[in-house]
């Protein structure tokens, strides 16, 4: 029997590289040759044990690769073809996704997210694909694997957060947190028309990248009061759109206190343990406020749509690969990105 390397989850604290069986591609499914992948935040949830997966699961859900074997009743692409599957893969058929909810595929929260999740993911050499021929989108001629990286995942999740915002033209917009998915929903916000465009956090290359991609405003949180200054800045009226791009409860608090009356929040971390509203900054229920949440919306529409927003131009997201390991390497990248050393922003795992 082939066997292929795969980084998989032993334990909290604890993923090491280890032999599998290369996956067989059954009626619908594809298999996968990865070329390149990434380490998402919430991997690092599921290295620490805050996330709940089976011990012995693959990880990872940012797969770019080449097609390598087919299933039966799966056309119109071949063997060869250079392809990226996003983090999210509905089926396309369900009531879910037939109602336009593909991260909630099967009626189950999160129920579109697998790889790494509930089936093996693309931390390896080889990936199986469930439902092939709604998630397998092809990449266009030109592109290299690092600028199509950020599509399956962050890309799509930080995009989504401006998008479920409704950032209107001329909008004020303030995104706590420019890591990866800040970064994304900075230049969500810019291509969606906003006309100030507020980035916080306390790292200064990531408040200088937000800045080349639509920042018009950054704020170091450990310098200065972001609350005092956003006011400042919107004359006492408070922003229209707050996107909260790291899961906690000061960010979330903090676009919560940040809004205008009527104000949309649009939330896109990973919260662990209890989240609380206070009565003052929710207005007691009376603000008209709007709360909504993001699961990266996946899918090969989904994909092709950011993919051809690559291609134009109009963003430029390669430039976050800060760092690159072979999948032997894998550990040392969990532990430099898990750690946040060396001006990290995401690690470029080639296979």
């Amino acid at each position: 029997m082939s066997t292929m390397k795969a980084a998989v989850y032993l334990r909290p604290g604890k993923i090491a590289i280890e032999e599998k069986p290369i996956p067989v591609p059954g009626p619908g499914e594809a298999l996968i040759k990865i070329t390149t992948t990434t380490i998402c935040g919430t991997d690092v949830h599921i290295l620490k044990g805050e996330y709940p997966v089976k011990p012995g699961l693959t990880i990872g859900h940012e797969p770019v690769g080449v097609i390598a074997a087919l299933g039966a009743g799966v056309s119109g692409y071949e063997i060869g073809q250079r392809v990226i599957v996003g983090a999210i893969s509905p089926c396309g058929q369900c009531y879910s996704c037939l109602d336009g909810q593909h991260s909630q595929c099967g009626g189950k929260p999160a129920g579109g997210w697998r790889f790494g999740n509930t089936i093996d993911g693309c931390q390896a050499e080889y990936l199986l694909v469930p439902y092939a021929m709604s998630n397998l989108e092809e990449i266009p001629d030109g592109l290299t694997d690092e600028q199509v990286l950020m599509c399956p995942d962050i890309m799509s999740t930080g995009f989504g957060g401006a998008e479920n915002g409704d950032i209107k033209i001329g909008d004020t917009v303030v995104i706590f947190a420019q890591g990866p998915i800040g970064l994304c929903a900075t230049a969500g916000a810019k291509l969606r028309g906003a006309s100030l465009i507020i980035a916080v956090d306390s790292v200064a290359s990531r408040l200088e990248m937000a800045r080349a991609l639509g920042a018009d405003v950054t704020i170091d949180y450990t310098t200065t009061d972001p609350l005092t200054e956003i006011m400042r800045l919107t004359h006492g009226r408070g922003v229209d759109v707050a996107i909260e791009a790291l899961g906690t409860q000061v960010t979330f608090e903090s676009c919560l206190r940040a809004l205008k009356p009527g104000g949309r929040l649009s939330s896109l971390g990973v919260y662990s343990g209890k989240l609380s509203l206070p009565l003052d900054a929710f207005a007691a229920g009376l603000g008209d406020h709007k709360i909504i949440t993001t699961l990266c919306p996946g899918g090969k529409e989904r994909m092709r749509r950011l993919m051809n927003v690559v291609k134009s131009g109009r963003v430029k997201l390669d430039a976050m690969v800060t760092h690159r390991f072979r999948l032997d390497d894998i550990e040392q990248a969990y532990d430099l990105f898990a750690n946040q050393r060396d001006g990290v922003l995401k690690v470029a795992i080639t296979c």
